[in-house]
């Protein structure tokens, strides 16, 4: 009778630790500490690193008013500049940014991607048609038919997404910066909900 008592509370035992493991997200897992503090450019507290020419971008962009839910917080964004494809996307982001004196609504994003990203057998006219619809509908100007002054503030934006990226040496987009110290390292979460669990921790940290 005293050894069945013990296996039981042996195998409690085992049970109770296997319920408390620490399941606190990892650094180099779930995140990483950015080697310069971007806390600097005023970034908002959490901030989605991405490019309207990234499929996987377009995706998380579906998903974002779900995060921000789960965060109980608006997601600020930076473009990034990385090669010339990007620095197209960004010119089109802050072109609209930049009018709306914010980032632009959701709907506008899931336009603005769906233009970008029209498939291969889309003319650059059709593509330049849904991103000019994209804009005019919404009563702004064109990337295409912005002045040069807008033009000078827009490439200005851009200057400082490229110092963003480039000081917190961001190689790889969907990502989210949190803080200004730390990057989430999306392909360490299964889904939207444990991305945010991440996000919640750092933001305590």
């Amino acid at each position: 009778m005293k050894k069945i008592i013990a296996l039981l509370l042996v195998g409690f035992s085992v049970l109770l630790t296997g319920c408390s493991e620490n399941t606190a997200p990892v650094e180099g897992e779930q995140y990483t500490k950015l080697p310069a503090n971007l806390s600097v450019f005023r970034l908002p507290q959490v901030t989605e690193v991405f490019s309207l020419n990234c499929g996987h971008c377009g995706k998380m962009e579906a998903q974002l008013p779900k995060l921000e839910k789960l965060i109980d917080q608006s997601v600020g964004k930076v473009h990034v500049t990385f090669n010339e494809s990007a620095q197209i996307g960004a010119m089109i982001y802050y072109s609209a940014e930049m009018q709306l004196g914010k980032k632009p609504d959701h709907q506008m994003m899931l336009d603005l991607f769906a233009a970008v990203q029209m498939g291969d057998g889309a003319t650059m006219a059709q593509k330049k048609g849904a991103i000019d619809n994209a804009f005019e509908s919404r009563g702004l100007i064109s990337p295409y038919d912005i002045s040069e002054e807008q033009q000078s503030q827009l490439f200005k934006a851009m200057q400082i997404a490229h110092e963003i990226t480039t000081q917190g040496e961001i190689s790889g987009v969907p990502t989210f910066v949190v803080n200004g110290k730390y990057q989430i390292i999306t392909s360490g979460h299964q889904d939207i909900e444990s991305i945010a669990n991440t996000i919640n921790y750092l933001i305590k940290k």
